[in-house]
């Protein structure tokens, strides 16, 4: 078993007997759209919430400033961690795609203690509890070991089934920024393969793949992990699209029809979209939540203020379905309220 060297700091807010295990991996200019994101699963969750943030060490600080003035109201713990890759390959994975990304892969070998993990990319925002996507967990069958929404809807327009030059999941291959995994199941299981006909597994498995993939991969670690589903198809399970929203879903026009029934439930602002004009219907969401004041109301603090900005959007293939931005959101802050009302 590979070693990581692990520098803990943990900040006890509470101590629930049941909470649910939320990590993200924070790099470079990342500290402002990690703790939005933080705040977007704050601010609907019921049960009680333990991030894992793995930053840059000069990251620590500043995370820890800003986390501690949150009114948790007893129910968020936060634990930082140092990025870490095996010793004897920690270059390689480094430079991966992007500075830090493939931490992910290493998740279940880090946290060994944990049994489930939602993963997210810092890009993620999320328009209803997190209670909800983690109980999928509930969900899987007895083969199944994580869980992701497609890469696209529309293989028209798909990345891996017009260009990948290597094995990936399914019609259109999976999307990793939103990964919900059962650690203790990962760890468990010994993964088909196409290097060796030996089943291996989690830990046995990256680096050989790297090496076999490297230059045949684009995006980094989201493609290993194509790979290995694509050969262990039934240890995955597939959540619809709008559990992971992203501007490919409707810069072309509308094609999430999940997201256009029920709204989205968990916005991804890939490529960057939060914060340029590219696609202000994604920004909007963005400033809207990150300006949001613990406290305040949500309706006139946050719904109606974006529903203004969402409306000036309409200009766009985005903007014209902007209702589906805001109908989970909306029914977010009406179910939050009910609770709250029984609670007293």
């Amino acid at each position: 078993m590979k070693k990581y060297f692990c520098i803990r700091y943990d900040y006890m807010k509470t101590h629930p007997s049941e909470k649910m295990h939320l990590a993200v991996v924070a790099c470079g200019e990342r500290l402002e759209e990690t703790v939005t994101m933080l705040r977007s699963a704050i601010i609907f969750s019921i049960k009680p919430l333990q991030f894992h943030i793995f930053a840059e060490d000069q990251l620590h600080e500043s995370f820890k400033d800003i986390l501690d003035d949150f009114p948790y109201e007893g129910k968020v713990n936060y634990t930082l961690y140092p990025i870490t890759f095996p010793t004897e390959s920690a270059a390689e994975w480094k430079k991966l795609f992007k500075p830090c990304a493939s931490q992910r892969l290493f998740l279940p070998l880090i946290l060994k203690n944990v049994d489930s993990l939602l993963y997210v990319d810092t890009d993620i925002l999320f328009l209803r509890p997190v209670d909800d996507i983690w109980s999928f967990l509930g969900k899987f069958n007895s083969t199944q070991i994580a869980a992701m929404a497609p890469e696209h809807e529309e293989p028209r327009i798909g990345w891996y089934n017009r260009f990948a030059r290597h094995p990936y999941y399914g019609v259109t291959g999976i999307n990793s920024g939103v990964m919900l995994m059962n650690m203790t199941r990962i760890r468990r299981k010994y993964f088909k393969n196409d290097m060796t006909p030996v089943r291996l597994q989690w830990g046995e498995i990256l680096m050989p793949l790297l090496k076999k993939y490297k230059l045949n991969i684009t995006w980094g670690d989201q493609d290993l992990l194509n790979i290995m589903f694509f050969h262990n198809p039934e240890s995955l399970y597939v959540f619809p699209c709008q559990w992971n929203y992203r501007p490919d879903h409707c810069i072309y026009g509308s094609n999430c029809k999940e997201a256009e029934e029920e709204g989205i439930f968990i916005l991804h602002g890939n490529r960057g979209v939060y914060h340029d004009d590219k696609q202000p219907t994604f920004r909007a969401v963005y400033e809207a939540i990150k300006n949001y004041s613990f406290g305040d109301d949500l309706v006139h603090s946050l719904l109606q203020p974006l529903e203004l900005e969402l409306q000036k959007t309409m200009h766009t293939y985005c903007g014209r379905v902007y209702k589906v931005f805001i109908k989970q959101l909306t029914k977010s802050v009406r179910d939050l309220y009910a609770r709250r009302s029984k609670g007293r």
